[in-house]
């Protein structure tokens, strides 16, 4: 069953609409955060780099949230088990971005002289970010009762990483 976004949110809140809201806000944030250090690391002599596709990744993230929105039942039962592996997912974002730091940005913005962070969860994957939206992108709607929305999602936002990845990686080489 499907309702409307303004049911969602006019409803006393339920699970669901704590997700929505939790996932909303958490994007919201990091987007500030995100502006923040990608104006400080242009200032501070950083070139952008892989631009072209940006617009993509905030297309798809947006109309991720946006269709789970439209189209989640606020009574839906939440599962236990996927509730705990998204909780599980949260906790590796926080340590990646207490991690990452003054670093990290929604854009690819790199320098030279700029460090390489390789403590936290980049001691062992090279990308921990983009695990965790991985595991959001999938986890969330299955959570919710949209697996749809999971399976398109997730082969979408394999697509752009992939392309932003191959970008990432040529220029982390020039940072050691």
């Amino acid at each position: 069953m499907t309702n409307s976004l303004g049911a969602i949110f006019t409803a006393l809140p339920t699970p669901v609409t704590w997700v929505l809201l939790y996932i909303v806000a958490q994007r919201l944030g990091e987007l500030v955060y995100a502006n923040r250090n990608t104006e400080r690391l242009l200032a501070e002599g950083g070139k952008e780099h892989g631009a072209d596709h940006y617009q993509y990744f905030i297309f798809l993230h947006s109309a991720w949230i946006a269709i789970i929105a439209l189209m989640v039942d606020p009574k839906h039962d939440i599962h236990m088990a996927l509730l705990g592996l998204f909780i599980v997912s949260q906790f590796l974002r926080f340590w990646t971005l207490v991690s990452i730091g003054r670093w990290w940005t929604t854009r690819i913005i790199s320098a030279p002289h700029f460090d390489r962070v390789k403590r936290g969860p980049y001691r062992y994957f090279s990308h921990p970010n983009y695990l965790v939206v991985v595991l959001e992108i999938a986890i969330v709607p299955l959570l919710l009762g949209l697996p749809w929305v999971a399976l398109i999602f997730s082969i979408l936002n394999a697509i752009l990483i992939r392309h932003r990845l191959s970008i990432e990686n040529e220029v982390l080489k020039e940072r050691s």
